[in-house]
């Protein structure tokens, strides 16, 4: 039971949590660690699916990539509509099973606040918020003052995350690591960004989480999705598209991702060349 969760997590849709979280499963797999997975968004699985694509790609080409272990947790459509209870019981389940076959777990939330969402934020060792560089995005984590934008008080998912804590203190379990992620940024600085810089870093001090580089709004992130694959795969045997510098920056900002999630230890992405 001593693998580490990861949690990807914001209530609010669109921040790029499954992107997130399929760059570093991706990472912490071809760095030659046993990651397990657990799509929560049941209806979309966008993790799930990344990870079909990359079983068909790689066998269709001839190609030998890791792969993550996936406990099942049936049919996700079916699991969205059943009740609490069964919820709860099934997610426990994968959990436990995902522990065991993993040092990692990477687990894809859903935007929207559902009973295994909040289960799975109490067992994080680690909660990963990505947040676009938008103030409808900090909505999220904290209120603003419409008229001086000071910070006035934390907000929704804030909540959810200290509930959390709460609970695994309670639980005596170790502290949640809560990073928030500037993601999606433009290349060329955003208007607002350094206002908005300012209230995640107050907020930030406010209720204890740490700020870290996302990925930009690269092309990259998201063409190698119908492969399976990301940036960390690519190499002379692994190549469905045409490498440029982009790629050889995307390699770098996948590289600065993981230190600042503190999960670079052994990660070094394949070369290109």
């Amino acid at each position: 039971m001593s693998a580490h969760v990861i949690v990807f997590g914001n209530e609010k849709g669109g921040a790029g949590k499954s992107t997130l979280a399929i760059h570093v499963a991706c990472a912490l797999l071809d760095a030659g660690k046993r990651v397990a997975i657990l799509d929560l968004d049941l209806r979309q699985r966008s993790l799930g699916r990344f990870f079909e694509n990359r079983v068909a790609w790689t066998k269709a080409n001839g190609v030998t990539l890791p792969l993550p272990t996936a406990p099942d947790m049936g049919d996700g459509v079916a699991l969205a509509r059943a009740d609490e209870a069964t919820q709860l019981a099934t997610f426990e389940e994968a959990l436990e099973q995902a522990r065991r076959q993993g040092d990692y777990v990477c687990i894809d939330t859903p935007g929207g606040d559902t009973p295994i969402t909040r289960a799975a934020h109490v067992a994080a060792d680690q909660v990963v918020t990505p947040m676009n560089d938008s103030f409808v995005d900090f909505d999220m984590l904290g209120t603003v003052d419409p008229v001086t934008l000071e910070v006035k008080r934390p907000s929704m998912y804030a909540e959810t995350v200290w509930e959390a804590r709460k609970r695994r203190a309670v639980a005596g379990g170790r502290p949640i690591d809560w990073v928030v992620l500037s993601n999606r940024l433009a290349v060329a600085a955003a208007r607002n960004r350094q206002r908005l810089d300012e209230r995640v870093a107050t907020l930030a001090r406010r209720v204890g989480f740490r700020v870290g580089p996302g990925l930009r709004d690269r092309v990259i992130y998201r063409e190698l999705f119908p492969f399976g694959l990301t940036v960390a795969d690519l190499s002379p045997e692994v190549r469905p598209v045409a490498v440029s510098l982009a790629h050889v920056a995307a390699r770098q900002e996948l590289r600065g991702l993981m230190q600042a999630l503190n999960l670079d230890d052994g990660v070094v992405p394949r070369e290109a060349a």
